[in-house]
């Protein structure tokens, strides 16, 4: 499954989310960040946070994206998995600067 965010909000969103009672875990096989600001430069930041917002983990804390640029924050040498009652976290330093697109798999338990 892909799923997508076209304008990445200045505050922290959930872009992929597994239930606490899904029965499943989901592998993150990608992460891939667009500036699609001609000009500017944006940060993104991508924590993994339970279904309460509480951040577990982060994996790029405002990390520049020049503009017309692209980040690989996930791939397939380094996916991870999200277990039940977990969630992947986007935020952009500005809004309407940064795309997500996120490739995963449901695995059941």
């Amino acid at each position: 499954k892909t799923v997508y965010d076209t304008d990445v909000a200045a505050t922290a969103a959930s872009l992929v989310s597994n239930a606490a009672s899904s029965g499943k875990i989901l592998k993150i096989n990608s992460l891939i960040i667009a500036n699609i600001d001609g000009t500017n430069s944006a940060d993104i930041t991508v924590t993994l946070r339970n279904t309460s917002a509480t951040i577990f983990s982060t994996l790029a804390s405002t990390v520049a994206v020049p503009a017309d640029a692209t980040l690989i924050v996930i791939s397939k040498d380094t996916s991870i998995y999200l277990e039940e009652n977990m969630a992947l976290y986007v935020q952009s330093s500005a809004s309407g600067d940064l795309s997500a697109t996120c490739s995963y798999e449901e695995i059941s338990e």
